[in-house]
């Protein structure tokens, strides 16, 4: 069964040796040294270009480097007909997790502000309130956004969960559905989207979902730069409905030097490093599903085609 590799970003050299780790002898072929197309029967890609995956005939499982697979149906050549699995990987959540409560815990603790007052030469404490007493909702209930929402638990805020479908998660309220987007913004006072990016949540974080959430509320934004409308964003922190935002992810990567989110004093911008793929744990769940598909097994968190997640 012979592999193609194609990423705008990894290296294909630790990912060679972390899938032969557990697969000695797997004939994994880089781009663009791969060879007879119609060898290949699985490809490991990131962001490949439209027409790249529709060009091997024989092609029985995409597997994607990220979390995401937005990327994979922008390509309008995509073959529908070829299972599309998701990584899912224990060391992703967790760091997704420590970067969202990194960054709700410094929106908690008025970071922002006491930034703005050393700057000022400042002295002034500002009241705080308890953990206890602050609202947090989290947009998306997948892997990431449920341990991301349980951990928040454990940390004390009062913690609320959105998703397209009805979820139930012990200790956090849960809300679904359009009417419940409405909810969920009503009472979060920080909102961290998490959300796979589909057609129904692309630019979900807009001036409406803004206008519900209480004044002086803030977002994080660690799943995907369209899922937020930028200009709506800058218009809600200027009229101060919202307080601060904290962005991982952009509309355009690298953020452009001439984009208004670099010099927003109230816009906190990391560069796309909230839960970076890292080989050697994601190369495990990778090998599972060569496994399972050599072995004529069931795959696992193989993507519905139709929600895109």
């Amino acid at each position: 069964m012979a592999l193609v590799f194609r990423s705008t970003s990894d290296t294909a050299s630790q990912w060679r040796a972390a899938l032969e780790k557990h697969l000695p002898g797997l004939d994994m072929r880089v781009w663009p040294d791969i060879g007879n197309v119609s060898e290949i029967e699985t490809a490991v890609v990131w962001r490949s270009p439209p027409g790249f995956l529709a060009s091997f005939p024989n092609l029985r499982m995409i597997a994607s480097l990220g979390a995401g697979v937005d990327h994979l149906f922008v390509d309008p050549t995509l073959p529908r007909h070829v299972p599309i699995v998701r990584l899912i990987d224990p060391y992703m959540t967790e760091a997704m997790s420590e970067y969202v409560l990194t960054q709700v815990l410094r929106l908690h603790r008025q970071d922002l502000a006491y930034h703005a007052q050393q700057r000022e030469q400042v002295w002034r404490e500002r009241t705080q309130p308890n953990a206890s007493e602050r609202r947090v909702g989290v947009l998306g209930l997948g892997e990431l956004g449920s341990d991301a929402a349980r951990k928040l638990v454990v940390m004390g805020f009062q913690v609320a969960g959105w998703s397209r479908r009805e979820k139930r998660l012990p200790g956090i309220e849960s809300f679904h559905g359009p009417a419940g987007l409405a909810a969920i913004a009503r009472l979060s006072e920080i909102l961290v989207c998490l959300l796979p990016l589909t057609r129904e949540t692309e630019s979900v974080l807009n001036a409406t979902l803004f206008t519900a959430m209480p004044k002086g509320a803030a977002i994080v934004n660690a799943a995907r730069g369209r899922h937020l409308v930028d200009d709506d964003l800058i218009k809600a922190l200027d009229s101060g409905q919202l307080s601060a935002a904290v962005l991982d992810v952009f509309r355009e990567e690298p953020l452009p030097g001439e984009h208004p989110f670099w010099r927003h004093p109230r816009i906190v911008i990391t560069p796309h490093v909230a839960a970076a793929t890292n080989a050697q744990t994601a190369a495990v769940a990778i090998v599972e599903n060569l496994r399972r598909l050599a072995a004529g097994r069931p795959l696992v968190n193989v993507v519905d085609p139709d929600r895109q997640y």
